[in-house]
């Protein structure tokens, strides 16, 4: 029995074994397959250029003007102003003469404030937004990397708000400056496009439409002569997903395993996951709010401290990388179904409320709604179609979580009203809501998508800027009333009678003069 057990166990230990090389093979073939997918596809922009937007199947906006119980208005948008488009006659010239590798906080001792259009010494690689050739449109390229430095095309920096960690880093002397990153088997789990929103100009103005094949596409430039530092701004990977609520609900039956979306009996997901960055393309971002480029870089410079001049001194440079947050894309199901017109697509577009999304507090129907839109995305997949949630970094309705709690303070020492919901946020803030819906659609642009079957969002702002991108939205879905959590009436009864979508009751001043939240020391509502 011993030599048995003996055997059995070395059995055991090869299987492992086995296992274990399979799966190191698997990862391996995947990696080599990435790879080749990415260079097809980069040979194939280089070669091809990007579909143009005159072939996009998006709708006119005009036909697309719904109030927010879906019904057509008759109305236009308004008309927009033009964009400019000229870029300066530059060449990429000599390139800067590389310096001796070591942690410096910085490439000269010299503070330098700001440059000029055609300084001595300052060379930006062209950069056209929205020309079709990606070798023509050139890279983003804003590193102060000391061969890099020179040839900046874009204000800011990389990482959104995570840059200023960096700057801390070279400050503290953790991070070499001279640091060019290895993106060795780094290449996009999944390729998408090319789309051709890519290349128009006015659909994509607050991301990089290039921005996942960047270090791919312009590979000769990050080598010498020029060894610029060029980075992307969209990574994309595969992922699983498990959150508590949905083992709940493969136990009540709103969620069938698969194993290939929903994998098993707690819920736990397969899921494609696209990491974004903001990337703004000035004269476009001021064109989608209605107001001159000179306005926007004047307000951007002025109230962030001045932390930008050259958005004041170079306006031959239209590219800015701001210091928010960015998004994440969860896809579920085939990504390439997204851009399909012929199935369906579920969508929840979802802003950030860490407070309810990540622990759970019941003032507000965030967390609730988001696992909600989770299960109608991936009961859409698994139908044949395409789910995707797509998860912004506006905390706060992009006020804050300092002003949110605020308001919180503020409404629970009163009465707590839903007739003062947003009364209380303007008293503080100013404004009720800064998340600018505007740019939110650029990224349903980048992914291909051309028509929304069901929207998971009550939201009237959010509506109204897709479909005034002309993307059309088929169905409205709110949240089911019993995921509605009995604090959060307050929030949920202001929204809808101040326009959010719903096919029930819509409440008058008085009823909603009567709806109150919980105190804090209540234990039950």
């Amino acid at each position: 029995m011993t030599d048995q057990n003996a055997v059995l166990a070395q059995i055991l230990v090869a299987l492992q074994t086995l296992e274990t090389n399979q799966s190191a093979l698997a990862a391996t073939v995947e990696g080599i397959q990435s790879r080749i997918e990415t260079s097809s596809t980069v040979n194939q922009l280089k070669t091809q250029q990007l579909p143009r937007p005159t072939d996009s199947p998006s709708v006119d906006p005009k036909d697309l003007r719904q109030d927010t119980n879906g019904h057509i208005l008759s109305s236009s948008p308004p008309p927009r102003s033009s964009i400019d488009s000229q870029r300066p006659s530059i060449s990429l010239g000599e390139p800067v003469k590389s310096l001796p590798t070591q942690r410096r906080s910085s490439i000269t001792s010299r503070i330098i404030l700001t440059t000029y259009p055609g300084q001595s010494g300052i060379d930006p690689v062209p950069l056209t937004w929205g020309e079709a050739d990606p070798q023509k449109r050139g890279p983003v390229v804003v590193s102060r990397h000391s061969k890099t430095i020179r040839k900046r095309n874009a204000i800011g920096a990389h990482g959104g708000s995570y840059s200023i960690y960096n700057a801390l880093a070279v400050a503290a002397h953790h991070l070499d400056l001279e640091h060019k990153p290895d993106f060795t088997n780094t290449e996009p789990a999944v390729i998408i496009g090319p789309f051709p929103a890519w290349s128009d100009k006015r659909k994509i103005v607050a991301m990089d439409p290039l921005g996942h094949l960047a270090p791919w596409l312009y590979k000769d430039l990050m080598q010498p002569p020029n060894d610029l530092d060029i980075r992307p701004t969209i990574a994309v990977t595969k992922a699983h997903m498990k959150i508590p609520e949905l083992e709940d609900s493969v136990r009540k039956g709103r969620l069938v395993p698969d194993g290939k979306i929903c994998l098993n009996s707690t819920g736990e997901l397969a899921v494609t996951k696209f990491a974004v960055e903001p990337v703004w393309y000035l004269p476009g971002v001021a064109e989608r709010f209605g107001i001159s480029e000179a306005d926007l870089r004047r307000a951007l410079f002025e109230h962030t401290g001045g932390s930008y001049p050259e958005l004041i001194t170079r306006n031959d440079i239209k590219v800015f990388l701001p210091p928010i947050g960015g998004l994440t894309v969860y896809c579920f199901g085939d990504p390439k179904a997204m851009s399909d017109p012929n199935v369906k697509l579920a969508l929840r577009v979802h802003d950030e409320c860490n407070g309810s999304d990540v622990f759970g507090s019941d003032i507000c129907t965030c967390r609730p709604y988001l696992i909600f839109g989770i299960e109608e995305a991936v009961k859409m997949a698994q139908q044949g179609g395409s789910g995707v949630v797509i998860y912004f970094r506006k905390e706060g309705r992009a006020l804050g979580e300092v002003t949110k709690y605020l308001v919180y303070n503020a409404r629970k020492r009163g009465l707590d009203r839903a007739s003062e919901y947003f009364k209380r946020t303007e008293n503080i803030a100013g404004v009720k809501d800064m998340r600018f819906q505007a740019l939110m659609p650029d990224i349903l642009h980048w992914l291909g998508i051309t028509k929304i079957d069901r929207m998971l969002s009550m939201s009237n702002m959010k509506h109204d800027a897709i479909v005034e991108q002309g993307i059309p939205i088929h169905e409205r879905v709110e949240i089911p009333e019993d995921m509605v959590p009995e604090d959060s009436r307050v929030e949920i009864d202001a929204k809808i009678h101040a326009g959010y979508f719903t096919t029930g009751k819509v409440m008058t001043v008085e009823e909603l003069n009567a709806v109150k939240g919980r105190a804090w020391e209540d234990i039950e509502h």
